[in-house]
């Protein structure tokens, strides 16, 4: 990308983080690449996968690579709300309540094993995750800029896991799954330096200024009318579907255009092609479909689907 493009930022700084999270996430370069883009598109994350794959290094790489205030809650089946949200205490020498803020202000936020936590608590993510702010006894309170939630959670064939709603799950922009290494990466990792030593050393490859710049980049990436068309297509395509509950919202499709855009801005494009929709829709769309059969996520069920809606 040149400085004749909208954008006109350097991808240098973007690159860079790719590079460092690539040195921490060992042979997952694509899910590292939708996480960034996750990010820059202004969405959340969630990801699910069995314990021990790296789902929660992935977070504190980020935090760590993008150098952002980062909180790390574990969520279980007794947390409540206040312990996210913060909570007013009265101070006796000032006759007045005042406001201790929760973890949830914060830059990062990882909620760990999100579906372990109550219905209750969960649902206390909902405002801060789509308005960016948390209302509390009558007062809003604006959370940081950025603002990234990072949700991991188990299969649900665990014990002691709570579904995620429908509500909960459409405020994820992507769901992600991490999985297996393979053979080469994972010796790398038995051989290499301890994971959470380098997290300790990790530094900073960009600054918060270029990460805005890159997030408002994103907004200025070109959608031709024929690529609002095939996101149209997909769409309608998952609402006639048979195979699913209920197809992709409105805010599904403006998610999967945004990230789209971001996916391409990483690639030095300053226009989505159809190949941009195609590389981020099942991170998009995978976790809003239900299959009929199982009321879960079918993540080949999705692809077929995509595989069948023509290209323009």
């Amino acid at each position: 990308m040149n400085a004749a493009t909208p954008s006109r930022i350097s991808l240098a700084p973007l690159h860079a983080v790719l590079a460092q999270l690539d040195d921490f996430i060992l042979g997952k370069p694509r899910e590292t690449r939708l996480a960034l883009a996750c990010l820059l598109a202004r969405g959340h994350l969630l990801i699910e996968d069995v314990p021990g794959v790296g789902k929660t290094t992935l977070a504190h790489a980020l935090a760590a690579t993008l150098g952002l205030a980062f909180q790390r809650v574990q969520f279980t089946s007794d947390m409540l709300p206040a312990d996210l949200i913060g909570v007013s205490i009265y101070d006796r020498d000032s006759h007045a309540f005042r406001f201790h803020a929760g973890p949830v202000f914060s830059q990062v936020v990882l909620a760990d094993e999100i579906n372990r936590a109550t219905p209750k608590t969960q649902s206390a993510l909902l405002e801060a995750m789509e308005e960016r702010q948390v209302t509390l006894d009558g007062e809003t309170r604006e959370l940081p800029d950025p603002f990234f939630v990072i949700a991991t959670q188990n299969p649900s064939s665990q014990i002691g896991t709570f579904p995620l709603p429908e509500s909960q799950l459409d405020r994820f922009l992507m769901r992600i799954t991490l999985g297996y290494p393979d053979a080469a990466a994972e010796r790398a990792m038995l051989l290499g330096e301890d994971r959470r030593e380098m997290l300790r050393d990790a530094k900073p490859v960009i600054s918060l200024a270029e990460l805005a710049d890159s997030q408002h980049a994103v907004r200025r990436v070109h959608v031709a009318p024929a690529l609002v068309d095939y996101v149209q297509a997909l769409c309608r395509a998952t609402r006639e579907a048979p195979d699913f509950h209920n197809g992709l919202s409105p805010r599904a499709a403006l998610g999967l255009l945004a990230a789209a855009r971001a996916w391409a801005l990483l690639a030095g494009r300053d226009m989505v092609i159809p190949e941009d929709v195609q590389a981020v829709f099942a991170a998009v769309a995978t976790h809003r479909l239900l299959a009929r059969a199982s009321n879960r996520p079918q993540p080949e069920l999705v692809a077929k689907l995509q595989a069948a809606v023509a290209i323009p």
